[in-house]
């Protein structure tokens, strides 16, 4: 990976060195600027300075951001499920994030080559057309949560990612989950339609009143005295749903400590299944990914525990 300096002459009136570069680099937060300086990415005369130091006329101030250079497609072909030349599918691991958390990605894809390993900087080195900014958002379409593994579609065109998120955003999207949860649901299936929001003052999301509606359904697959093996089915996209749904009615999911379940090695989350429509072969499509084999082992584990 080729990273080139850009450096940068510093005149006028003393200025703080993170608030010159923020002003120098389009689409880079001030937040952001100040972890390049931490990080020494950004050097003033050669040398690693504080954000708030004063830039005097005649400084260098020279910058380090990641370009693309040779492309680098180990990572990425480990996990793609189907690729076209519309659009791709991967079986996303359990912690990696789908994103960073700062923006700075979406404005300048290169910065997510900073931060820790995510799915756009697996996409950006693999697919570095998809950062030219011709498609939003790297292609996205929908999220994962980090522990949560599994399939996710990915646009490679613009037309491919509109056809896409309109099919998400009507709800044509089938959607198929995996979970193990504390307990034994009374009824093999069940539905739950509880709206879904954050309260003011409350950071954490949950079932609140005058939150959003958010249905989800569920099948109990298998048994075991304490606990179950489920197929969820949310038949709307809200940001935690199956979590927060499957915690409101007291079976959470097992690795989840936000919402409530026991402590384990892994969120048992799995996103197994998705049937959509091609977005150029106007067909219905299918695609799955089984279990992966540390949630097989932790419900294996789970049973012979029982």
């Amino acid at each position: 990976m080729k990273t080139p300096l850009r450096t940068m002459i510093f005149e006028g009136a003393p200025e703080r060195l993170d608030i010159f570069i923020t002003r120098s680099e389009t689409g880079l937060s001030r937040e952001f600027v100040k972890r390049l300086i931490l990080e020494g990415r950004a050097l003033v005369n050669g040398k690693p300075r504080k954000p708030s130091l004063l830039l005097e006329p005649g400084d260098s101030v020279t910058i380090d951001l990641p370009a693309m250079g040779k492309k680098e497609t180990a990572h990425l072909d480990a996990i793609i499920i189907y690729e076209d030349k519309d659009m791709l599918a991967v079986a996303k691991p359990a912690g990696i994030p789908v994103h960073p958390n700062d923006s700075n990605w979406e404005r300048r894809p290169e910065t997510c080559l900073i931060s820790e390993e995510t799915l756009v900087s697996m996409l950006l080195r693999a697919r570095p057309e998809l950062g030219n900014n011709k498609v939003p958002r790297m292609g996205l379409v929908h999220r994962l949560d980090r522990d949560t593994s599994g399939l996710m579609l990915v646009a490679k065109t613009l037309k491919a990612q509109t056809a896409l998120q309109t099919q998400f955003r009507e709800r044509l999207v089938e959607k198929t989950y995996v979970g193990v949860v504390a307990g034994v649901p009374a009824k093999k299936t069940g539905s739950i339609d509880a709206p879904i929001g954050r309260a003011s003052g409350f950071k954490k999301i949950k079932v609140w009143e005058y939150g959003r509606a958010a249905q989800t359904d569920f099948k109990v697959t298998e048994k075991a005295k304490k606990h179950s093996l489920l197929e969820v089915y949310p038949r709307t996209g809200r940001t935690n749903q199956i979590r927060i749904h499957l915690e409101f009615i007291g079976h959470p999911i097992v690795g989840d400590r936000l919402y409530g379940g026991e402590r384990g090695t892994r969120l048992l989350l799995h996103s197994r299944e998705i049937t959509f429509i091609h977005p150029s072969k106007n067909k219905k499509m299918t695609l799955k990914v089984e279990l992966p084999e540390d949630f097989q082992r932790e419900w294996v584990k789970i049973k012979k525990a029982e």
